[in-house]
C-alpha cells in the first residue's frame, strides 16, 4: 500500500516547535532522537495514525529563509477535527492565531490559522 507517511516542516528550534505542536495544537510527540550530526529526529502526529510531521531545524540560511513560508503564503496544511467548536476554542485559549472567523462552506466548517512560524493551516471539520 502506498501512503504519505511523513512531511517535513522546517522549524527554527526543536523545543519551541515541539511545545507549540503538542501543547497548542494537541499533537502527540512520536519520536525525539538525537542524530550523529547534532540534529534531532523529531516526529509529531495529530492523532494515532496517519501522516506525521518531521520537525526539522533549519541548517543554513536557505532553509531559515523558508521557515514560516514553506507554501508561498498559501494554506499548506489541513488539520481535520470531529468537533470544530471544541478545538477552535482550545487552540485560541492556547494562543493560536486565527486569521479569520470560522466559516461554513459546502465541504465543512473551517478557519485559517498560523503556526508559531507563520505557516498557514486550515482547521477543518468536514461536512457529514
Amino acid at each position: 500500500m502506498r501512503r504519505i507517511a511523513l512531511v517535513t516542516l522546517v522549524v527554527g528550534d526543536y523545543d519551541e516547535a515541539i511545545r507549540f505542536y503538542t501543547e497548542a495544537l494537541g499533537f502527540r510527540l512520536v519520536e525525539d532522537a538525537p542524530r550523529p550530526d547534532g540534529s534531532r529526529w523529531v516526529v509529531v502526529r495529530a492523532g494515532d495514525e496517519g501522516t506525521a510531521l518531521v520537525l526539522a531545524r533549519a541548517k543554513d540560511d536557505g532553509q531559515r529563509a523558508r521557515i514560516g513560508d514553506q507554501t508561498g503564503g498559501r494554506v499548506g496544511f489541513f488539520l481535520h477535527t470531529d468537533d470544530f467548536a471544541r478545538d477552535h476554542a482550545r487552540m485560541r485559549a492556547a494562543g493560536v492565531t486565527f486569521l479569520e472567523e470560522p466559516r461554513h462552506e459546502p465541504y465543512g466548517t473551517v478557519a485559517v490559522f498560523q503556526d508559531l512560524y507563520g505557516n498557514r493551516w486550515d482547521l477543518l471539520q468536514p461536512a457529514a
